[in-house]
């Protein structure tokens, strides 16, 4: 969804503002009602103190360009870029690291999820993803290359593995047609079961893909890998009592280190027609949730990046009432990128082993304390034959380490630890 709500309100003296549209009646109290633009705006004022109040440091706030769902992903992945992978962007914008920002000098970080002839380095005659893909918001023309009558670029972003703006498929998951112009697709588990590192059938075209299947086959052509889920919420009203992902699944993910994507999109809309077409993709809107906050009468919220760009002060009830642009949250997609052993050397029996892996930091603001999520130990197996690991190191922040006096033979793995702030050294 492009366009952006502007909303005006007051912030506390630690600086949170939380604009609801719809609150429970036990959560009114309190409420300021500002005029917006022909709009009238509810925000409820809290302080840094409250039940809880958590949320991940570092995490981009990029504006949309191309695509919510590709400025969403830029966000996730930019987020993760920061935070122990550094290869998901190279380019030349701010010095090869995702910035947190789009704006002015980091403009062309967009090129992580939207590529593009002559933009953040790359050649005027190498056509990417806007050159091939995109005309215009919700354009159901051609896709340009197909017009021009060339061949398409090979993927090399994260919207040409999610599918974004390529009019490619039919009848996906039996809802709609896509994708138009800024536009992707998410297939789900009706039973509101969690849906692990799902593959779509050929069945609506090729190449098969969409948004969760899509950012894993973008990690790996990045050189990692990882494990994407989607699940629909447990307020869906298609999702069966009992089902679906919870609050308290959200705050685990937050908890150990994970944004998590939120996908909007209205509950009984699967389709709607649009210019010559009459079935294509329904109204949808893309955010990063990474916080929450729990009031002291135990109302929950999300603190989430909107993709406009919005600041860090924007939250809402979990519920199914519209979050942004007039939309629900339909589900959810979450990302968990693997570790990966990028260097080894072996010199005077000492093995000095050297990594990449999540390493993340999450803020408490009711403590106002930061602590590391995530911890890595060293194993050693001297068998493969029995295959029974044991640890050589301590578990640490840090990812490289050396093993003094290694064995021969040895097999070593790195394991990835999610620790409490309390065990982390």
């Amino acid at each position: 969804m492009k366009p952006r709500f502007w909303e005006r309100g007051m912030r506390s003296q630690s600086g949170i503002m939380k604009p609801n549209r719809m609150l429970p009646d036990g959560a009114r109290a309190g409420l300021r009602k500002l005029g917006t633009a022909g709009a009238l705006l509810c925000v409820m004022l809290i302080s840094s103190q409250g039940a809880a109040n958590v949320y991940l440091t570092e995490v981009p706030d990029y504006d949309w360009w191309a695509g919510c769902f590709g400025t969403a992903s830029g966000n996730l992945m930019g987020f993760w870029d920061r935070h122990g992978f550094p290869d998901f962007y190279t380019g030349p914008t701010s010095g090869g690291v995702a910035p947190l920002t789009s704006g002015g000098a980091n403009a062309g970080i967009v090129s992580m999820w939207a590529s593009q002839a002559r933009l953040d380095g790359r050649p005027a005659s190498q056509y990417g993803h806007l050159d091939d893909y995109y005309a215009y918001y919700e354009s159901t023309d051609p896709d340009p290359y197909q017009a021009a009558g060339r061949v398409e670029h090979p993927p090399d972003c994260i919207g040409d593995f999610i599918g974004l703006s390529q009019w490619k498929w039919s009848n996906m998951d039996q809802e709609c047609d896509g994708n138009i112009d800024g536009f992707c697709f998410a297939y789900w588990d009706s039973s509101g079961a969690r849906r692990t590192d799902y593959v779509p059938g050929p069945e609506a075209g090729l190449p098969a893909r969409d948004l969760p299947s899509g950012l894993r086959a973008w990690t790996q052509y990045r050189g990692y890998d990882c494990t994407v889920f989607s699940q629909l919420t447990d307020f869906n009203p298609a999702t069966p009592p009992g089902m679906g992902f919870a609050f308290n699944d959200l705050k685990a993910e937050i908890d150990a280190g994970y944004p998590v994507l939120l996908f909007l999109q209205q509950f009984a809309q699967k389709s709607r027609p649009l210019g010559p077409l009459s079935r294509v993709n329904p109204t949808l809107h893309g955010m990063l949730a990474y916080g929450y906050y729990v009031d002291d009468d135990g109302t929950q919220f999300v603190r989430y990046r909107t993709s406009w760009a919005s600041g860090d002060n924007r939250f809402q009830a979990w519920g199914s009432q519209p979050w942004e642009a007039e939309l629900p949250v339909r589900g959810v997609i979450g990302y968990h990128p693997r570790p990966r052993l990028k260097r080894w050397v072996l010199a005077n029996s000492q093995l000095t082993l050297e990594w990449d892996g999540p390493s993340v930091a999450l803020y408490d603001s009711t403590m106002a304390s930061e602590r590391p999520v995530h911890g890595y130990e060293v194993e050693i197996c001297q068998s493969l034959a029995t295959r029974q690991f044991k640890s050589v190191s301590p578990v640490m922040t840090e990812r490289t380490y050396t093993v003094t006096n290694c064995p021969s033979p040895a097999w070593f793995r790195i394991k990835l630890v999610t620790r409490t702030g309390a065990e982390m050294p």
